[in-house]
């Protein structure tokens, strides 16, 4: 999109407007153009950036990239973790789930409470490995400027679970295998419980 230059009257309404709103940033500065003023002056001799007032700081394509596809959530990290074997087994799907809970279709205000129920029932009877379906969620309507992340339980129940009081009974939370729902179902694999 290409900008062009405002024509008197229209620069004319958009000072009327600015005189009628209290600015966001009071110390930024337009010039007479309606143009902010830059935050860096160029050095005179070499028409470059001044690199001592407000550089940006060097940034690397990838640099903070998550390890997942664009697509997939940021998984809260656990204080402990399963040993490695029987990572490796629940990730290929070879562990099978000794519960399942299916939040699909709940609202926040019912799933939350059925989630926590459902974790301190599975650890008091001694499972280590519980499947929390949640659904992939689908767009709602695009009504503002905001978009809305699809899947309002998909993203909630990893925060829930790494939250007391189930935090403490948790080694492990863990996108399920395909066979087990995918990217809609988390593995959640418990401590042993001490009775």
């Amino acid at each position: 999109m290409t900008r062009r230059k405002l024509r008197p009257e229209e620069l004319d309404l958009w000072r009327q407007v600015t005189r009628t709103t209290d600015p966001l940033h009071p110390e930024r500065q337009l010039t007479a153009s309606g143009q902010e003023t830059p935050e860096w002056i160029p050095d005179r001799e070499t028409g470059k950036k001044d690199r001592s007032e407000k550089a940006l700081p060097d940034f690397q394509i990838g640099e903070k990239s998550g390890r997942g596809g664009a697509g997939s959530l940021p998984m809260p990290r656990t204080h402990l973790s399963m040993d490695k074997k029987a990572f490796t087994k629940l990730r290929r799907g070879k562990l099978v789930p000794e519960g399942r809970i299916d939040l699909h279709g709940m609202t926040l205000e019912k799933a939350h409470p059925a989630l926590i129920a459902f974790i301190l029932r599975s650890f008091s009877d001694g499972k280590r490995l519980v499947l929390v379906i949640t659904g992939k969620g689908r767009a709602g309507p695009d009504t503002g400027p905001i978009p809305a992340r699809p899947g309002v339980l998909r993203h909630n129940v990893p925060q829930w679970l790494t939250r007391p009081p189930l935090s403490g009974m948790l080694l492990q939370i863990t996108e399920a295998h395909a066979r087990h729902g995918g990217a809609g179902a988390y593995y959640v694999y418990l401590r042993r419980s001490r009775q």
